[in-house]
């Protein structure tokens, strides 16, 4: 390939890269990626069960970090 070519993809790259950042810092910026009503409108939808479940498995999650934590304060390396 002439140098012209290789010039030429590495000046488009750079270039769609450039605009590629651009957009996403946009994005950012204007709040495209918030979703403030997104657990709002998972709780209102969800059925009781789903919920019930999910209280369930945090109690579970509790309980296992508990013991977790215990099993850790309460060990002494041998002499």
């Amino acid at each position: 390939m002439d140098g012209w070519v290789i010039a030429m993809m590495l000046g488009a790259s750079t270039l769609l890269g450039a605009f590629g950042l651009w957009a996403l810092l946009w994005g950012i910026r204007s709040g495209q990626f918030d979703d403030q009503k997104k657990f709002i409108d998972g709780a209102q939808f969800d059925s009781e069960e789903a919920l019930n479940d999910a209280v369930t498995m945090e109690r579970k999650k509790a309980e296992i970090l508990k013991a977790k934590e215990k099993r850790e304060t309460g060990y002494a390396p041998p002499d």
